[in-house]
């Protein structure tokens, strides 16, 4: 089967599965509308109106005010840049430093392999949480500090799903064929071994953005992700928490945009799971 011809049919099988449409959909809203954030928000989410904190849903302020009079709305729709933006770059992160201890130990193994997948063990025996927690205490708060915490934690995930693949192809008559013909080992990696364990990396991927996001969104929420008045899901969650009996929708709305993020992703992460392994389609 030619390249072309593997893409339409996965194309194909991905648009059958209607909760992978509405995944991508979703994710197409929030892109879009954390893109043309400054154009949708009513408001600027750092003004403050001290005399109309605290208001409830309404025309003039379409998911109310929180303390500071400023619009939750407006907040809303400016977090998802950040929150898009720390689940894409920490899977880039994680992905790009992941992928290459994974195939190095892979395709190399020997005691250095065993050594760095022995490292990658210990650290995924940590939960991925408790191990941002940890980096982000010693880093410091703030959006960069957030993005690496979030990354390193990643790190052990891909690496051994990286390492599966390489070695589950290293064997391969078409990578011996490569290596007689005189292919050095960079040009067997990038034309032959790395484009063939693509399809577990981009399901993992697509996954660990919603994984990402809710990590950092409850790193937010103890204090040690982004700090105000930046807008965040789950920082705005810790302030509306004290308040959650009088004013739900200090914690309802945020708490519903990360939801509804996360579902997207696992959505079109189970369908591109289905559609790029044929053991999992019917």
């Amino acid at each position: 089967m030619t390249p072309g011809n593997r893409k339409a049919r996965v194309l194909k099988v991905l648009l059958r599965n209607r909760l992978a449409v509405l995944g991508a959909g979703i994710i197409v809203l929030l892109t879009l509308g954390a893109v043309f954030a400054p154009w949708i928000a009513p408001y600027d989410y750092a003004r403050q109106r001290l005399e109309r904190g605290y208001e409830t849903p309404s025309k003039d302020f379409w998911l109310g005010t929180d303390e500071y009079g400023r619009d939750v709305f407006s907040r809303i729709v400016y977090g998802a840049r950040v929150s898009l933006a720390v689940g894409f770059l920490t899977v880039g992160i994680g992905l790009v430093l992941g992928v290459t201890i994974g195939v190095a130990a892979g395709y190399y193994g020997g005691t250095a392999g065993n050594i760095l997948m022995r490292l990658m063990d210990i650290l995924l025996a940590m939960p991925s949480i408790l191990l941002a927690i940890a980096i982000a205490a010693s880093l410091g708060t703030g959006l960069f500090n957030l993005m690496i915490a979030v990354g390193i934690s990643n790190i052990p995930r891909y690496a051994r799903i990286a390492r599966g693949s390489v070695l589950s192809v290293r064997g391969m008559e078409y990578i011996e064929a490569a290596r007689a013909s005189g292919s050095g080992d960079l040009r067997i990696l990038m034309r032959h071994v790395i484009p063939n364990c693509t399809a577990p990396l981009i399901v993992q991927a697509t996954l660990g953005v919603a994984s990402a996001i809710l990590n950092a969104a409850a790193l937010s929420f103890i204090g040690l992700g982004i700090q105000p008045p930046f807008p965040e899901w789950g920082a705005m969650l810790s302030e509306g928490r004290q308040f959650i009996r009088e004013l739900p929708h200090l914690t309802l709305f945020p708490g519903l945009a990360i939801m509804i993020t996360i579902l997207g992703f696992n959505f079109l992460g189970d369908g591109l799971r289905d559609a790029l392994d044929p053991r999992m389609r019917r």
